[in-house]
């Protein structure tokens, strides 16, 4: 139900996210895309009228991703990706691999 450019922006983080996770899975949770690691919830993401957000964001012991991560952090455990800014993809990408290595 997003315009074009908006679709394109959530397809682009979904592939980050696949990037950094190498055989994770997809699944639909609270209505939105959820991308698994071995069957647990790893990053939802969900588009929004004026942002993509991303959730949850944990503590992930890398002060310098947490450091890189808080100009989009919009609470505890909320990313906010601005449709008037470029995707941090490379960014996407880190936190994505950061959290796989505290799914279990």
């Amino acid at each position: 139900t997003f315009p074009a450019e908006v679709q394109e922006r959530l397809q682009q983080v979904r592939e980050a996210i696949h990037r950094a996770v190498a055989g994770a899975g997809e699944r639909i949770s609270y209505q939105i895309p959820c991308v698994t690691v071995d069957g647990r919830d790893l990053v939802y993401f969900s588009g929004w009228k004026q942002h993509i957000g991303v959730y949850p964001v944990i503590d992930l012991d890398d002060p310098q991703l947490m450091a890189d991560l808080a100009p989009y952090s919009s609470s505890k455990a909320t990313l906010k990706f601005p449709h008037r800014k470029p995707l941090p993809l490379e960014l996407i990408e880190r936190f994505a691999a950061a959290k796989a290595t505290h799914v279990g």
